[in-house]
C-alpha cells in the first residue's frame, strides 16, 4: 500500500528512499514517502532507452540513446526510488517494476499510462447527459480486461433516468458478467456500495469527461472538495475540471485515483490477433474455429461468428470488435 513507511537503499553514498507518486503535474511529481510529500523531478536518464555496447574489457559504454515512446515515463501509482534534497524537494533516481497499468494510446501512438500499481479499475459512465455510449465503454473494458485488471462499471447520475432506459443501457454489459453498480452524487445511490469496493484497495476512476467521477469521489469522501463541471447545454460534452490524475488517501483504507476525463479514448498500439482476449464472451470461443490463425472478420466457419448468428454473441459487440480490430491493424 502507498503509505507504508519508506525504505531506504544505498547508492553512491546516497541515501535514497522509496515512495510513491501520488500526482503528476508539467514534469513535476509529489511523492507520498510514509505520510511525507517530496516535490520530485525526474533524473534525465529516466527519459531515455540506452543501448550500451560492452568493450573486450568487459566495460559498457552508451551506443545509442533513443527517447521513450511514452508521453511521460513516469505516471500516477508509481513506485519509485529518490533522492531528497532540500525542503521537500528531491530527485526520482529509479522507477520499480509495474505490476499493473491502465494505458491508451497518446499523441502519434506513443504510450500514455493514465494510473498503475492498482488493484481495479471503476469506470465511470453517466446513465444521462452525457448518456452511455456503449461503444466508448466497450473501449474502456477493452483496454482493462487486456491489462488483466479487474473492471466496475459505475452508471452514475442514475437518478436522470427511468427503470426501463437503465437496464436498457446496462443490463448487456451485466449479462458480460460485469459488475454495474447504479450510482448518484445528488442521491447518494451507491455510494455505500462504492465504499466497500474501495476499501483497503488501490483503485482508479477513469472514464469520460462529465461523467461525475469527481463528484462521485466527493460524495464517497466528504471534504475532498474536488473541482466539478456541468455538461455542455450545446454540445452536450463534458468539461475537463480534473486536470492531472492524482492519488487520493481515503479516511476508511484504500487509495483511489481520480483521473482527466478522456473524450477519445484509443487503444494503445498492440498486436490485432490479441484483441479477442479483451471481449470475455469471445475467449471461451478461441481454438473452436476451422482455421488456428482466424481474425474472425470473414474466414468460414469461425466460431465467433457463429455464436453471433446464434445470438451467444451480441452483434454490436461482435461489430465494436471488427472496428477496434480495423483500427489496430491500420496502425500496426
Amino acid at each position: 500500500m502507498p503509505n507504508k513507511a519508506p525504505r531506504e537503499v544505498r547508492r553512491d553514498a546516497v541515501a535514497l528512499k522509496e515512495g510513491v507518486v501520488v500526482r503528476a503535474s508539467s514534469g513535476v511529481y509529489t511523492v507520498d514517502a510514509g505520510g511525507h510529500s517530496v516535490h520530485c523531478l525526474l533524473r534525465g536518464n529516466l527519459k531515455k532507452t540506452l543501448e550500451f555496447t560492452t568493450t573486450p574489457t568487459g566495460s559498457k559504454h552508451v551506443a545509442r540513446v533513443r527517447r521513450l515512446r511514452t508521453t511521460d515515463p513516469i505516471a500516477v501509482g508509481d513506485r519509485v526510488r529518490f533522492a531528497e534534497t532540500h525542503h521537500g524537494q528531491g530527485i526520482i533516481e529509479e522507477v520499480l517494476p509495474r505490476h499493473s497499468m491502465f494505458v491508451r494510446a497518446g499523441y502519434r501512438g506513443t504510450q500514455h499510462t493514465v494510473v498503475c500499481n492498482i488493484d481495479q479499475v471503476m469506470i465511470v459512465f453517466a446513465c444521462a447527459e452525457p448518456r452511455l455510449d456503449p461503444w466508448k465503454l466497450d473501449r474502456f473494458l477493452v483496454a482493462a480486461e487486456l491489462e488483466g485488471l479487474c473492471a466496475v462499471i459505475i452508471a452514475n447520475k442514475r437518478d436522470l433516468v427511468q427503470e426501463a432506459d437503465f437496464r436498457a443501457d446496462f443490463d448487456p454489459f451485466i449479462a458480460l458478467g460485469y459488475t454495474v453498480l447504479a450510482a448518484s452524487a445528488v442521491r447518494g445511490d451507491g455510494i455505500e456500495e462504492i465504499r466497500d469496493l474501495l476499501r483497503d484497495r488501490i483503485s482508479a476512476f477513469v472514464g469520460p469527461s462529465g461523467v461525475g467521477k469527481s463528484s462521485l469521489l466527493n460524495a464517497i469522501q466528504p471534504g475532498l472538495r474536488l473541482r466539478t463541471g456541468e455538461v455542455g447545454a450545446a454540445t452536450h460534452k463534458g468539461r475537463h475540471t480534473t486536470t492531472s490524475a492524482q492519488l487520493i488517501p481515503l479516511r476508511f483504507g484504500g487509495w483511489v485515483a481520480d483521473t482527466p476525463g478522456m473524450r477519445r479514448f484509443e487503444l494503445m498500439q498492440t498486436d490485432p490477433e490479441e484483441l479477442v482476449y479483451g471481449f470475455r464472451e469471445m475467449v471461451p470461443l478461441l481454438g473452436k474455429c476451422r482455421f488456428a490463425d482466424c481474425r474472425h472478420i470473414a474466414e468460414p466457419d469461425c466460431a465467433i461468428r457463429r455464436a453471433v448468428e446464434a445470438g451467444v454473441v451480441h452483434p454490436r459487440r461482435y461489430e465494436s470488435y471488427r472496428i477496434l480490430y480495423s483500427e489496430l491493424l491500420q496502425r500496426a
